[in-house]
C-alpha cells in the first residue's frame, strides 16, 4: 500500500546555520501556509455537505468530502480551523461560515453523551472568544463545562470518556486529557472552581494509571465506579494493548504540557518532558519527525503515517519550549520545526484545489478498523494551523 510519494523516500531535513536566515525562512513558510490555507478553505466551504454536518475527512473513492452531525467529537475542529486562518488572513469572507458552523454546533453546550466537549466547544467556541473578541460566547463555554463535568466520577476520580458497553465498565482514554483545558479555562475566566479540581483530579488519575514505566501510554483504562480499581488496560485505536499509539502519545505530550500552563505544579510539567523524550527519542521515530501510526507495530516502515500526530505532537513541544530552557528548549523548538516543514512540504500537504480542500494528506484515524486510513483529516489540520500560529507567537 503506497502512502507515500517518492518525495517523501528521498526526503532531506532543511538546515540552516544562520538564526536570521531560519527565521526568514519560517516566516516565509508561516506565510505561505496561512495563504495557502484560506484559498484551500475556500473549496472545503463549497464542498456541498448537508448543513447540518461539518467537515472530517475526504473518500478518495467517490471523491467527497465526507461529514458528521454535530455530535461528533471533531464538530469543533472547522470553525476552530476558520478562526485561525481568519486571525491570520483576516479574510472577512470566511466570517459567516464562522458564524453559520458555531451556531450548528452550539446546542453540544447541553451535551452529555460523552468527554469531547472540550474538542466541540473549546476548539470552536475558546477560539471565537479570543479571536472575534466576542464574549457572548462565554457563557457557552460555561455551560459546556458543567456538562462535561456531570460525566466525572469521584470515586475513580476521573472523567468517563464513554458509556458502559460491551467492551468496557467505565473507559477512560487519554485523549480525555484534551478536555481539561475547557474545565481550566471556565475555573479561571469566573467559572466554579469545581471544574479546575475535576481536572486537577482526572490529571492525577491518568499520570497514575496510563503510564508504563518507560512513559509510554495505554489507549484506554478501565475502571470500576464503586471504587476506582483498574478492571483493564487496553487499546481501541492502537496497534495492541501493549503498544504505543502514535496520537495518544500526543495527546498525553500536550495534555500535561497544557495543565501545567494552568496550574503551575512542577509534577505536571515533568510528566511532559518524560513524554516528550520517549518520543523524540524512539528509535522508530523517521528522519522527518512524523510518526508512523503505531510506534509499535512490527511493520514499520511499511505501515501508515499519521500527519494528525505530527501536527499535535509540534504544537505541544511547541508550548513545552515556553516553560523550559537552554538545550532542552532548543530540543524541543527545532523538533517541532522539522515537523512544520515535513508538513509543509509536497510530501504531506495537498496541492491547491485538491483533496477535498483539506491541508494535510496522511493521516490516520483508526487503522484496527480500517477507518480514515491514510487520509486528510479535520484535527490535524487544527493542530497544523495552531503549531503554525505558536511559532509565529513565541519564536519569531
Amino acid at each position: 500500500m503506497k502512502f507515500f510519494s517518492q518525495f517523501i523516500l528521498t526526503f532531506s531535513i532543511f538546515i540552516t546555520i544562520n538564526t536570521f536566515g531560519q527565521k526568514k525562512e519560517m516566516r516565509k513558510l508561516i506565510a505561505d501556509n496561512f495563504a495557502f490555507a484560506d484559498s484551500q478553505y475556500h473549496y472545503l466551504i463549497n464542498a456541498g455537505l448537508p448543513l447540518d454536518e461539518m467537515p472530517q475527512s475526504f473518500n478518495y473513492t467517490t471523491n467527497k468530502v465526507t461529514g458528521y452531525e454535530r455530535t461528533w467529537w471533531c464538530t469543533g475542529f472547522y470553525p476552530g480551523n476558520l478562526l485561525y486562518i481568519y486571525q491570520q488572513t483576516k479574510d472577512e469572507s470566511l466570517l459567516p461560515e464562522i458564524r453559520r458552523t458555531l451556531k450548528v454546533i452550539q446546542p453540544n453546550e447541553n451535551y452529555t453523551g460523552n468527554h469531547d466537549l472540550g474538542f466541540m466547544m473549546f476548539c470552536s467556541f475558546g477560539n471565537a472568544i479570543s479571536i472575534l473578541k466576542d464574549a457572548s460566547y462565554k457563557k457557552i463555554l460555561f455551560q459546556s463545562a458543567t456538562s462535561l463535568s456531570s460525566r466525572f466520577r469521584p470515586h475513580i476520580p476521573a472523567i468517563q470518556s464513554w458509556n458502559k458497553s460491551k467492551n468496557f465498565n467505565c473507559p477512560v482514554i487519554i485523549d480525555n486529557m484534551m478536555n481539561l483545558e475547557l474545565l481550566e479555562w471556565v475555573s479561571q475566566h469566573g467559572g466554579d472552581r469545581k471544574f479546575a479540581e475535576i481536572a486537577l483530579q482526572h490529571a492525577n488519575t491518568t499520570m497514575k494509571n496510563h503510564f508504563r514505566s518507560n512513559y509510554s501510554s495505554f489507549h484506554v483504562v478501565d475502571y470500576d465506579t464503586s471504587n476506582g480499581t483498574v478492571l483493564q488496560k487496553k487499546t481501541w485505536q492502537g496497534y495492541a494493548d501493549s503498544s504505543s499509539w502514535a496520537r495518544g502519545q500526543g495527546w498525553g505530550l500536550y495534555g500535561f504540557t497544557m495543565m501545567y500552563r494552568f496550574t503551575k505544579n512542577k509534577k505536571f510539567l515533568e510528566q511532559a518532558r518524560h513524554i516528550a523524550h520517549y518520543i523524540l527519542n524512539n528509535p522508530k521515530l523517521p528522519i522527518d519527525k512524523i510518526p508512523y501510526w503505531d510506534f509499535s507495530d512490527p511493520k514499520i516502515p511499511n505501515v501508515p503515517r499519521d500527519a494528525s500526530a505530527g501536527a499535535l505532537i509540534a504544537s505541544a513541544l511547541l508550548e513545552l519550549g515556553q516553560y523550559t530552557s537552554g538545550k532542552e528548549k532548543s530540543n524541543y523548538v527545532t523538533n517541532a520545526e522539522i515537523m512544520l516543514q515535513s508538513l509543509s512540504s509536497p510530501g504531506y500537504r495537498s496541492k491547491l484545489g485538491s483533496n477535498g480542500g483539506f491541508l494535510l494528506m496522511h493521516s490516520t484515524g483508526a487503522l484496527p478498523f480500517n477507518s480514515e486510513v491514510d487520509v486528510p483529516l479535520i484535527y490535524a489540520d487544527y493542530y497544523f494551523l495552531e503549531a503554525l500560529i505558536r511559532y509565529k507567537n513565541w519564536y519569531l
